[in-house]
């Protein structure tokens, strides 16, 4: 009976703690280890997202802004009335500051979460609404140079590629922005890199 009683408390007090200690730091692992591909996972969609957005718009302003340039080539292109340029430009000035302030606005969130992934996908959540933002205002840009042949949208453009350029998501920027140790950091950059 004894070695029964030593036994049973051998197994309550140590064996199963034990048991419980190890189930749980592997289910905690596993959970890091799952977040940890989310991440890569995400932060590769980004910056193919970010490469897309680019590739598309800059050709097409490209082939607006030379075409605007040559004064050789006519569309034929229907005359929008004057307010619609008016119109365009507030837009695309209101849209570039706007996804500044939105931008800045979802990063405090992040600071509410103390884990590295949380704060990360705030960041990614963030920065992919800006650049749908940047690429709307390539677009309004784009249209409005083509209608209205005004150089207001070159500039506005070129405050665009700006912020395509500041805003691109780098380890080093991800690490300034979320003001992460370096540690966290650290796993940022080994999420970054190319398989």
């Amino acid at each position: 009976k004894k070695g029964d009683s030593q036994k049973e408390f051998f197994k309550k007090n140590l064996i199963d703690p034990f048991a419980r200690a190890t189930r749980d730091m592997n289910a905690a692992k596993q959970k890091i280890d799952n977040q940890y591909d989310q991440l890569k996972k995400d932060y590769k969609g980004l910056e193919i997202l970010v490469l897309i957005l680019m590739v598309i718009s800059l050709p097409l302003f490209g082939f607006v802004y030379l075409y605007y340039n040559s004064g050789n080539l006519n569309f034929d292109l229907p005359e929008l009335p004057d307010f619609v340029n008016g119109l365009l430009i507030g837009l695309a000035i209101g849209l570039l500051i706007g996804q500044y302030v939105i931008f800045h606005r979802k990063l405090k969130l992040s600071f509410e979460y103390e884990e590295l992934f949380d704060k990360v996908q705030i960041y990614i959540q963030a920065t992919r609404q800006r650049f749908y933002f940047l690429f709307l205002i390539s677009i309004l840009s784009t249209i409005g140079l083509l209608f209205y042949e005004n150089a207001t949208y070159v500039v506005i453009f070129a405050l665009t590629l700006i912020f395509y350029s500041l805003a691109k998501p780098t380890p080093d920027r991800i690490k300034r922005l979320l003001k992460l140790n370096k540690e966290q950091a650290e796993i940022v950059r080994q999420a970054s890199r190319p398989e």
